[in-house]
């Protein structure tokens, strides 16, 4: 159990409210809801806003363990951990899309390639979005299916395969019951998307911006773009996010430092307002939202999302920090990862802690990214106040930036 869930007060209750109108009450609540998304990357944007809609997944998933939250027009208190996994699910209508991974043998089962632990600390509010490899070789605990088959648990499996050992409906379940067992972490929310889903909600934001060092040119995935900054949506994104030749070394490893570039940007497009501000795009997100996601009950509920949103609102860039779980080569397969314990250890004591991370890891043309030089904007966000032994180094394996740093994806050509 998370330090933070254990510390959780019980939320307070206050008085009723006026109603304002219809109309005015769901723009407001979209507008307040859309502000969770910088902690949720592409995952939950469209299911947070489309709860205000008052439409719930008739799919929902049910997480073990899971406890009840108190309706609240405040702010959720303590701290809180979202887990966001996405899919290689072929959906008939972009199986035409990807080839062999949709024909024939390779689209067979459903794997869980992008992993996202999302921690929101308590006050001070901080935000550690870590990402695990799907390469990542641990053990898979016993999982339950909707249809309370039990499937035992297994030693030393990839982590991607965790939702489809999870059975028919259990498979999110069994995918937070992995990175909980790893992590320590008790899991209160969590959601899932597809290939199609990351397509049309990268559509309905309106796109994000992305900066390149130099040209990607993946045969894999049919990305091809020059050097410098574009604007990606759509099936472009979704190429984008899976690259794993075009960037850095052409491991998982890299394609994930690849990902976190894009969720950066993503934080601070919606932050600058061009979301946010815009009624139609945060509207169209939702409509799009409510057709693309499998979440948790515990997401299914709109009071709560309103919560989330609002504990998180007004996280600084420095406080919003994106992180690879520490992992070190299998010494049984060199090209599967185990997890780094040491360096894990760290990382967790200091997010435990709540202490401000620092990376302190110097990319190479390994990594999937580089640093952008100047980063513009860093000095307008507020710095956060800091006491000594507020912030933590951490070891220089574990890789990462926080969403004041800009970064350039460190491309490869490979046609």
């Amino acid at each position: 159990m998370s330090e933070s869930s254990r510390r959780r007060r019980p939320v307070a209750r206050h008085g009723q409210l006026r109603s304002p109108g219809a109309t005015g009450q769901l723009l407001k609540l979209i507008g307040i809801a859309m502000a969770v998304i910088l902690v949720s990357g592409l995952g939950v944007a469209g299911f947070v806003v489309g709860g205000f809609l008052n439409t719930v997944s008739a799919n929902a998933v049910e997480l073990e363990g899971q406890k009840e939250i108190p309706p609240d027009v405040a702010a959720l208190k303590g701290g809180f951990d979202i887990l966001l996994t996405g899919v290689d699910t072929c959906e008939p209508k972009y199986a035409h899309l990807f080839g062999k991974r949709c024909t024939g043998k390779d689209s067979e089962g459903t794997l869980n390639d992008v992993n996202l632990l999302v921690h929101v600390s308590d006050a001070p509010r901080r935000v550690t979005v870590v990402s695990f490899p799907r390469d990542l070789m641990l053990g898979i605990p016993s999982c339950t299916d909707a249809n309370d088959r039990t499937y035992s648990s297994m030693s030393k499996q990839p982590l991607n395969v965790s939702y489809e050992h999870g059975g028919d409906g259990g498979g999110l379940n069994c995918v937070v019951k992995t990175i909980s067992d790893l992590t320590g972490e008790d899991i209160e929310f969590a959601a899932k998307v597809t290939f199609g889903g990351v397509i049309e909600i990268t559509d309905a934001i309106g796109g994000v911006d992305v900066c390149l060092a130099t040209p990607i040119k993946d045969r894999f995935t049919g990305l091809d773009l020059k050097a410098g900054t574009h604007t990606i949506k759509g099936l472009e994104a979704l190429q984008f996010l899976r690259t794993r030749h075009g960037v850095g070394d052409g491991s998982d490893l890299g394609r994930i430092g690849n990902q976190q570039q894009y969720m950066s940007s993503l934080v601070r497009k919606l932050i600058s307002g061009e979301v946010l501000g815009n009624v139609g795009t945060v509207l169209k997100l939702a409509d799009t939202g409510l057709n693309n996601l499998e979440a948790s009950t515990s997401l299914a509920n709109p009071m709560t999302i309103a919560q989330i949103a609002l504990a998180v609102k007004s996280v600084p860039f420095e406080d919003i920090v994106f992180v690879q779980y520490p992992t070190l080569e299998d010494p049984d397969n060199p090209n599967k990862v185990v997890p780094n314990t040491s360096a894990a250890t760290t990382l967790w004591d200091a997010i435990t802690a709540n202490k401000q991370l620092q990376i302190t890891h110097e990319n190479t043309n390994n990594d999937g990214v580089v640093v952008k030089e100047p980063v513009p904007g860093a000095t307008q966000t507020p710095t956060p106040t800091q006491t000594p032994g507020d912030v933590v180094e951490l070891p220089s394996s574990i890789r990462g930036n926080s969403a004041a740093v800009e970064t350039c994806s460190n491309g490869k050509t490979r046609g």
